[in-house]
């Protein structure tokens, strides 16, 4: 047989393996080429998606999320320390918690429309799997497993470097990745003992649609309300509003 005819046969076969996966656009959106596509299609496969393919649960993306987010640690980390060498680890801390946070990976798979190739089955795609925040900070991980896995730390550091660090000091100046509760408490408990308390109000809407208002009470009666689809969201929104009544030096303008 001809390297050129088995060239073929393997394109063919390999095609069918990963129809329900366009291979070439995906890998046009990450500027990087597979040697080995079964790691690129793993990534993108959802476990509501096994049983379409009727596989073991191993077979999702969740395996290759768990070493990504141990890759992604390694490498925001590294780049922290050589970049900020008179910072203090307390500031590093808070700094990678932000960038490795799951709403920043979250954002990052949405603006490269990525969602719109995870692999999922009927229910969860009715239920805005596609979009959900959580699944697509998982896609991110797993991609960046996969692209470890296929390319080595080199290849790896590159796509984050890409994707991510390129953009550091943006993300931790935009809004919606400062974690207020964290600033809240702090602030709180330099005062003295205690810790803000929060409490759910009110939950409405379907599930793909819900929103969350959350009360958060601190020091002498101090509360404020705060609104969210989810309920950390609707939590990080009440400690933004009570910093605003409180201590508005501690946060940024609108």
């Amino acid at each position: 047989m001809s390297d050129k005819f088995y060239h073929k046969i393997s394109s063919f076969f390999s095609k069918k393996k990963f129809e329900d996966l366009d291979i070439q656009a995906v890998e046009s959106i990450l500027n990087y080429r597979f040697r080995n596509r079964e790691l690129l299609y793993t990534a993108f496969k959802h476990s509501s998606f096994l049983p379409i393919t009727k596989e073991k649960y191993y077979k999702s993306n969740e395996r290759l999320e768990f070493l990504g987010d141990a890759v992604l640690d390694l490498v925001v980390t590294e780049f922290l320390y050589t970049s900020m060498p008179k910072t203090s680890e307390g500031e590093l801390s808070k700094i990678k918690s932000v960038l490795v946070s799951r709403s920043v990976l979250a954002e990052i798979v949405a603006n490269l429309e990525l969602g719109n190739h995870l692999l999922v089955n009927r229910g969860e795609e009715k239920t805005g799997g596609r979009t959900r925040p959580s699944n697509l900070a998982n896609l991110y991980e797993a991609i960046l497993g996969a692209v470890y896995l296929d390319g080595g730390l080199k290849s790896a550091r590159s796509f984050i470097e890409h994707t991510l660090l390129s953009r550091h000091e943006r993300l931790l100046n935009h809004q919606s990745f400062i974690n207020y509760k964290s600033i809240l408490l702090e602030y709180i408990q330099s005062l003295g003992p205690g810790s803000p308390i929060y409490v759910l109000v009110n939950e409405s809407g379907p599930d793909h649609e819900k929103r969350f208002i959350m009360t958060v009470c601190a020091g002498e009666g101090e509360e404020a309300q705060g609104e969210g689809r989810t309920k950390k969201l609707a939590e990080q929104a009440a400690a933004r509003n009570l910093l605003k009544k409180i201590a508005p030096e501690l946060i940024s303008s609108d």
